[in-house]
This record gives C-alpha cells, structure tokens and sequence, in this order.
C-alpha cells in the first residue's frame, strides 16, 4: 500500500494550491479590515470634532446675543477668587490652571486684554497669535485648528458689543488619543483575525482537498500497472471534486475495457495465426507426402496414382475453402461497404432448402417462409449466412436430423430461424460457437462457418443468437431490419439468376486435370 506524500513546509508555503487560498482569504480580509478600521475611525474623528464645533459655536452664540463689553468682563474677572483657584506658584509665574477650554480677549488694537493680577497666559498669547486678524478671525463662520503650544485645538471668534473680540479655544488632545486608542485596539483584533483566518484556511483546505491527494496516488497506482484501482468517496463530499471522481472513475473503466479488449485482441489474433497456420499446415503436409510419393517412384500402379491424385485434389480444395472463408474474415474485419437493396428474404430461405434437399436427399426439412418479406440487405451476404448455417447443419448433426427453416416478422425486425434436432452444445461450448476456429469436440469442418455468419449479420446492424442444450439440438435466430412495405419496394417479378449457395472452389472435381502418367 502506498504511503501518503508529507505535507512539509515546502509544500504547505511554497507553489500548492491550500498556500495560494490561504494568502487570497488572508489579504481580503487585510483589505476588509483596513478599510472598516479606516471608515470607523474617520466617522469617529468627525462625531467627536463636530460636537466640539457644536459647543464652540453655542457659545459664541450665547455671548454673541448678550449685550456685554470688555468692562462687563472685567467686572467678572474681580470674582476669580471665588470661580477658580490660584496658586501662589500661578499667581508667581502669571498662569491659570490647565484648562481643555480657554478664551482670550483681544482689543481692537490685537492686543490680549489681561485681567487683574492674572496677565494674559502663555498659551493665550499663542492662541492670540494663531488667530491674527482678530476682526477677521471673528467673521469666519466655522471653528478652525490651531496649535497651542504643540497641542492641537479648535477655536472661533465671536465680536461683542464694544468690538472687543473673544476667541474661545477648545482641546482636541483627547479626540486624537481616543482615535489613537480605537486605531490600536482596531489593529490588534485584525492581526488576531487575520492569524485564526489563515490557520483556519489552512486546516479547511487540506481537509477539501484530501480527495486531490487521493486521486493523485491512485493516478500513480495506476501509472504503475494497477488498472483496477479507482478513485475512492470523499467523507467530505464537495460537488466539483464529486463530478471529477466520477469523470476519472468512468475514464478509468473505459481505460481498462480498452486494455483488456486490446489484450484479449491479440490472444486471439495469436490463437487465430497459430489455428489458420495447424489448418493449413494439415493439406500441405498431405500435399507434401503424395508429391514425394509420387517422385520417389513408390506410385508404381495406375491405381495408385489415380488415388493419390484425388487426394491431393481434395486437399486442394480444402485449403482454397480455408483460404477463402479468411478472406471473408478479413473483409469483414475491415467493414467494408456493402450493397444494400430491398432483398426478398424468403425467397432466398426457399432457395437454401431446395439446396439442402440436393444435397441432403434424407434428411428432413420443414420450411416456413411463405409470401415476400424484404429485408436491405446485400443479397450474396444473406446467401453466404444461409449456406454457412445449413452447411453447420449438415456437418455436425447425424443423417436423417430433422431440420426446420423460419421465418417471421417481429416488430420491426425480421427474423430468421434455423433450428435441428441434434445432440446440441454444452453452455460453455455455445458461449464459444462464434469463435474463428472453435470446433466443438473432434467435429469436421473449418470452424470458421458460425464466425462469417456473425461477421456478415454485425455488418448489417443486426444480431445472431444460439438457443441449444445438450440433447436438445442447436436453434439459430438472425434478427435483420425489415424494410416498411410499399408498393416502391415489391421485388421484382424476375427473380435474378441465383448464384451457388457455396463459394467456388479454385480447383472443383469437374475441372479436376487428368492425373500424372
């Protein structure tokens, strides 16, 4: 039993088909995750930064609306006290505490107001700074970025009622960490998924493409001479592998027919050289031994000679019937194309009985072939099948057997019937009847009859078969197409000269030559 081919890290990482699914699924979901990752993000980035905007822009609404100035402003700075606490370090260092909001007023000379004690801070004048053109500043109608003291924020200007300017600023720091934050936290779930898809993909593909792997060692089971290995059923059945065992399982089968029906084809071409080889080895050897007889002077007598002379003459024409009967095979063999015509099959029935009659004065015959039944044919194939069957007849039945010819329609087929009542054939012997050279027992002939009566039924797309049983005599059916009856298709009154119902011998007893002196 082969073993299963590794799956090392060559395989698994290099030009396999599980890697290539595995780095697919892994960079889709790559692309999926960065672009939801980078769509949540923004869409956060913007909710938080819009809100920020909505709280600046109330809030210049809200001093916009009210009818304060720069000394309303000053008044409220003298309850710092009680608003905010400083520190004496603050109050020192002239600073607030650290606020996320801030806002710094600006004359209409751009100069940051400062209130009591407490002067403008650092970051105030920077946000001053930033802002430039305060009366400028204070007309756009959107909040924009600044940069405070390398932190980012998002101010606006709003003018009050004496044409002081306010810029209300507000820290974007905590929007940027969040983000931050959700960007890391985002990118660790997709390394996290990312890993589990491609362990996951790895582990689905081997397992789908498992059957692969079994085809594979069956080709190469295969390759290696085992025919009858087939591609085994998947646990795991996936449509397209599924088709694909059946489609090689059916090509294998058909592989393994071709190659049994190419190696029983030789044995029999083998079988069938050696048997047309013993058949005629058995004539020219007695041609051989009468020859040297006769030059050896051992023929002294006319007698003798004349004897010898009908014996050579009889295996003469043994062999030309041999010879002739193969070169029927081999015609069949090659298919060659027959002249079909509506031929009137009983008439050609009622014409071999007469023959066997001739022949066969003794025996009696039964014959069922009354009016015209036409068939298309080709008339000397349809005599060639009738003499070869009655000749099978005569040879390997005892004298005096009855015999029955019939014929009948069935459908649309016509079927000829051929049926003795003589010793008949074993099951294993009938299995065997149409072979070339098949010879039941020591019985005479060629054994090649019943083969020509198959060659020449095959050729017209119709079909033989052999009932018999031990004791029960041999029934031969011929099924032939049947031509539709029409008034076109009626024979003609004149029946064509038929030939003789066996093939002509090159050398027949009437034009025997006279015997050597």
């Amino acid at each position: 039993m082969r073993k299963r081919a590794r799956t090392g890290p060559r395989r698994l990482f290099g030009n396999s088909l599980r890697a290539k699914l595995t780095l697919v699924n892994v960079v889709l979901l790559a692309l999926g995750i960065t672009a939801a990752t980078a769509v949540s993000i923004m869409g956060m980035k913007h909710y938080l930064l819009n809100n920020i905007d909505s709280e600046l822009k109330n809030s210049r609404t809200a001093f916009g609306s009210m009818p304060i100035t720069l000394g309303h402003l000053k008044k409220i700075s003298s309850f710092r006290k009680s608003l905010i606490e400083v520190t004496p370090q603050d109050r020192e260092a002239g600073q607030l505490p650290p606020s996320s909001s801030l806002f710094v007023a600006i004359d209409r000379y751009g100069v940051p107001v400062s209130f009591g004690y407490v002067g403008a801070t650092g970051l105030q004048i920077q946000l001053a700074e930033a802002a430039g053109d305060a009366q400028r500043f204070a007309r756009k109608s959107s909040p924009s970025d600044v940069r405070l003291d390398g932190d980012s924020y998002r101010a606006i200007g709003v003018r009050i009622a004496d044409g002081t300017v306010l810029v209300i600023a507000t820290s974007t720091e905590d929007v940027h960490a969040s983000v931050r934050q959700a960007l890391r936290l985002d990118l660790a779930f997709g390394v996290l998924l990312l890993a589990l898809l491609a362990i996951l993909t790895m582990l689905s593909a081997s397992r789908r493409l498992r059957p692969l792997e079994d085809m594979v060692e069956t080709a190469s089971a295969i390759a290696e001479g085992d025919l009858k290995r087939r591609m085994p059923c998947s646990r795991t059945e996936v449509m397209e592998t599924e088709q694909l065992r059946l489609a090689l399982n059916s090509m294998l089968q058909q592989v393994e027919a071709a190659f049994l029906t190419r190696e029983r084809s030789a044995a029999q071409l083998r079988q069938f050289v050696a048997d047309a080889s013993h058949e005629l080895r058995t004539p020219l050897s007695a041609i051989r031994g009468y020859l040297q007889l006769y030059d050896n002077g051992m023929l002294t007598t006319p007698e003798d000679r004349s004897r010898a002379w009908c014996r050579v003459n009889a295996e003469t024409d043994r062999m030309n019937h041999l010879v002739e009967e193969l070169l029927t095979l081999a015609r069949l063999d090659q298919q060659p194309e027959l002249r079909l015509r509506p031929v009137d099959l009983s008439r050609l029935v009622r014409d071999a009985a007469d023959d066997l009659r001739a022949q066969d004065p003794g025996r009696p015959l039964t014959v069922c072939a009354d009016g015209a039944i036409l068939v298309r044919a080709d008339e000397q194939g349809l005599r060639k099948i009738l003499a070869n069957l009655l000749a099978n007849v005569r040879t390997h039945t005892p004298a005096g057997t009855p015999v029955r010819l019939g014929l009948e329609r069935r459908g649309g087929v016509v079927c000829l019937t051929v049926a003795d009542e003589g010793p008949g054939l074993g099951e294993e012997d009938a299995a065997r009847v149409f072979d070339r050279f098949f010879r039941a027992g020591r019985s005479a002939g060629s054994g090649l009859g019943m083969a020509i009566v198959h060659g020449v039924v095959a050729a017209h797309a119709g079909r033989v078969q052999v009932h018999t049983a031990p004791g029960k005599g041999l029934t031969v059916v011929v099924s032939l197409p049947r031509v539709p009856s029409s008034p076109a298709a009626a024979p003609h009154p004149q029946a064509p000269p038929r030939p003789s119902p066996e093939p002509a011998a090159s050398l027949t007893p009437g034009a025997k030559p006279a015997p050597p002196p």
